[in-house]
């Protein structure tokens, strides 16, 4: 999305009351039962000082009330870096990863023991969960992390979430926590996810040097048009860490989990938003909520390589529900082994589903544009007749 141009400007093809959506008196919201809660850094760390108790007591009220009220709350928090930083005397962030994992090695322990002494005030345990792309990906560690946050749930924990930065690499990083929350609205079927940051919504400008920027109230659905507000002029820097968020809220609504981008430095923002009040910026869910295995094929592994397909076997997905048969793959891309996940894209290089293939590349090669009966003859085998099957097909 780097290459997206003007960031402040209006939405191309939408009136001005469809873009910025008349706030209504409630919001519809579904009855929330289940929510994920992500910290920013920025509310519960300051520069050269490092963790704000006050801040994190503050956020500690405010979920433990709901947590009273009968709700389940897991929270995803930042400030692992920031907490290490102050201590070990650091004034810039480290650019290494061995400095960034000994910052968060170090500064770990005190966000978990501010969080657990903010919440003994009222009774409630806390558990510490750290997560690497690697625990997301593989569908076993996946089962197990979403097995313990169901079991620390029912005995009523707050479960703190963060990555696992001290081994975390890139090749196993989720890389930013907006992220990391959507994945674990995933893992444990949430009915809601509050992005808590220091702006009070998606804006279609920066507000911060832009006094004509409005706040969005509600996003129906993450375009394009909605992705080019993030970005400056020059489409090269992201306005507020704003990319990161649409890209939850895509993962989190094409779920069917709604989403809603808030301040948390407004007392008593989580209480209102569960209210219905239109704080922030709301993201509509879809209407179908995905089963758990598809959104772990969706969203929780990153493509190992793509197919493109001609424009009969992308109506024949999208329109008819059908599997997807070698005769309308016409390019493979990369190297993957049957069972990964590939991505789906259409002539115009778009990507329009994901799914578990049933054979590796080279075989995919050899196959690509043959019919069924044809395809003994290609490999001098057969293990399937469909290079990914319907049950294993997510459209985005």
């Amino acid at each position: 999305g780097r290459h997206r141009k003007g960031g402040g400007a209006p939405l191309r093809g939408m009136s001005q009351s469809r873009q910025l959506r008349e706030a209504p008196a409630r919001r519809a919201l579904p009855k929330v039962k289940r929510l994920v809660v992500k910290v920013g850094s920025g509310l519960i760390s300051a520069p050269g000082r490092g963790l704000l108790p006050d801040r994190i007591g503050a956020l500690a009220d405010e979920l433990a009330a709901l947590a009273k009220d009968g709700r389940e709350v897991v929270v995803v928090s930042s400030g692992a870096i920031a907490s290490g930083m102050a201590r070990l005397g650091l004034t810039q962030r480290p650019r290494s990863i061995p400095e960034k994992q000994a910052a968060a090695a170090v500064g770990q322990s005190a966000l978990m023991w501010h969080y657990e002494q903010a919440f003994a005030r009222h009774g409630i345990r806390v558990a510490q969960v750290l997560l690497t792309q690697e625990d997301i990906s593989a569908r076993p560690r996946y089962l197990n992390a979403r097995n313990t946050l169901q079991v620390l749930l029912r005995f009523r924990v707050v479960p703190v979430v963060n990555e696992n930065d001290t081994v975390a690499v890139e090749e196993i990083k989720v890389g930013d926590n907006d992220n990391l929350a959507a994945l674990v609205a995933h893992l444990v079927d949430a009915d809601l996810l509050v992005i808590l940051t220091d702006v009070d919504g998606l804006y279609t400008g920066d507000p911060r040097v832009d006094p004509e920027a409005r706040r969005l109230d509600t996003v129906d659905a993450v375009t394009e048009e909605i992705e080019r507000l993030v970005w400056d002029a020059d489409g090269q820097v992201s306005v507020g860490g704003m990319s990161t968020k649409l890209e939850a809220a895509r993962k989190a609504t094409s779920s069917g989990i709604p989403m809603v981008i808030a301040s948390g430095r407004v007392p008593g923002t989580l209480r209102r938003v569960l209210r219905g009040e239109p704080l922030g910026t709301y993201f509509v869910p879809r209407g179908d909520r995905l089963a758990g295995r598809k959104r772990w094929i969706a969203f929780a592994v990153p493509p190992q390589g793509r197919l493109t397909v001609d424009a009969g076997a992308r109506s024949a997905l999208v329109e008819r529900g059908k599997s997807l048969l070698p005769s309308g793959v016409v390019e493979v891309e990369g190297e993957f082994h049957a069972g990964e996940v590939v991505s789906l894209s259409a002539a115009d290089g778009k990507e329009f589903a994901r799914g578990l293939t049933n054979y590796d590349a080279a075989e995919l090669r050899k196959i690509q544009g043959a019919k069924t009966k044809d395809l003994e003859e290609r490999l001098g085998y057969k293990s399937f007749d469909e290079v990914i099957h319907r049950d294993n097909l997510v459209l985005l």
